[in-house]
């Protein structure tokens, strides 16, 4: 019995010694991995990715030198290079109504080698793409959201709007849908909407009757469904700034850069004056272009500045005496 537990007592000590062994390994590997000073020198480890090794700068002990390569197997040396060579697809995007993320059929009906299919196959193919449309939209929101989608790009197009804009009015859209805002009011007006509260959100604001010349609906509608959408939404919407106006009109109308500075510093002695307060911000901009214009003596009409911003030639008089007693005021000041 004896001999017994003197056994027993002597593989517990060898298993404690194992396990210590174990956990002592486990913890040298560990520290090895988080090293970040060489254990000979104490000089700094650097990392060498071409050849996948870490090794001491200062004395050249290589502490790994079989480091997996996790990168593509090609090269580039710029962004379009980067691009062209990706193998991820396209990125997702808010202004397709499955987000970009299903395929479609190519359209120009030729085989691998660039060959002409034939007839039969042609056929064949314009089934399978009717089939695959359908599939693609098969329920009445996705097809909602597919024509909506359509209509906004084709309005953001005609306004010249960036892409960013674009993306937010389909956020805004796609929330509008989910959220069940729809029923009652056309898909016109509310995409329009959106767009237009996009634009302000961006600081690239049109003016609603810009929306009522690309839109399919008119400006009465949009105005209300704006409203609605702000509303159930939760948009935030601070006053549109005159400022926002300036370059576009400017450069709709072809003046100097010193009349555009001018006209920009025109629009913030009247905001410090508080003259803005309650006024039209496309009005103000027009009237401080033309404001400006004739202070650089240069040749620009009521009537040109106000074809180009959409703003009466009333408004333009009105606020081209506001703009000047103001600024008549701080330049003797």
């Amino acid at each position: 019995m004896n001999e017994t537990l003197v056994t027993q007592t002597d593989q517990e000590a060898t298993d404690r010694t194992d396990q210590r062994d174990r956990t002592g390994q486990t913890d040298r590997t560990t520290s090895d991995a988080r090293v970040r000073t060489c254990p000979e020198c104490d000089g700094r480890i650097a990392h060498d990715a071409e050849h996948g090794e870490r090794a001491c700068a200062e004395c050249g002990l290589v502490l790994d030198d079989d480091e997996i390569d996790r990168g593509p197997e090609w090269r580039s040396f710029s962004d379009a290079e980067s691009n062209a060579r990706s193998r991820v697809g396209a990125p997702t995007s808010d202004l397709v109504h499955d987000k970009g993320l299903s395929t479609v059929i190519d359209w120009r009906d030729k085989d691998a080698y660039g060959n002409r299919l034939s007839s039969q196959k042609r056929a064949q193919l314009q089934r399978l793409r009717t089939w695959d449309e359908r599939f693609r939209t098969k329920s009445a929101q996705e097809r909602n959201l597919k024509q909506a989608f359509g209509e906004l790009e084709r309005m953001a197009s005609a306004l010249g709007l960036p892409d960013p804009c674009r993306e937010t009015a389909g956020v805004l859209y796609r929330r509008a849908v989910q959220e069940e805002l729809l029923p009652g009011r056309s898909i016109e007006a509310m995409t329009t909407a959106c767009l237009y509260a996009a634009a302000r959100r961006h600081d690239t604001p049109r003016t609603l009757v810009e929306f009522e010349t690309v839109s399919r609906v008119e400006k009465l509608p949009i105005q209300r469904a704006y409203r609605y959408v702000s509303q159930e939404l939760g948009l935030a919407m601070e006053p549109a700034d005159p400022v926002h106006y300036l370059r576009q009109y400017a450069s709709d109308l072809e003046v100097s850069s010193d009349a555009e500075r001018l006209a920009r510093e025109m629009l913030e002695t009247a905001k410090e004056r508080g003259v803005h307060s309650g006024k039209s911000p496309a009005g103000l901009a027009a009237a401080a272009v033309y404001s400006a214009s004739r202070l650089t003596n240069e040749t620009v009409t009521q009537s040109t500045v106000s074809d180009t911003a959409n703003v009466s030639e009333v408004t333009i008089r009105n606020r081209y005496q506001e703009l000047l007693e103001v600024y008549g005021e701080h330049g003797d000041g």
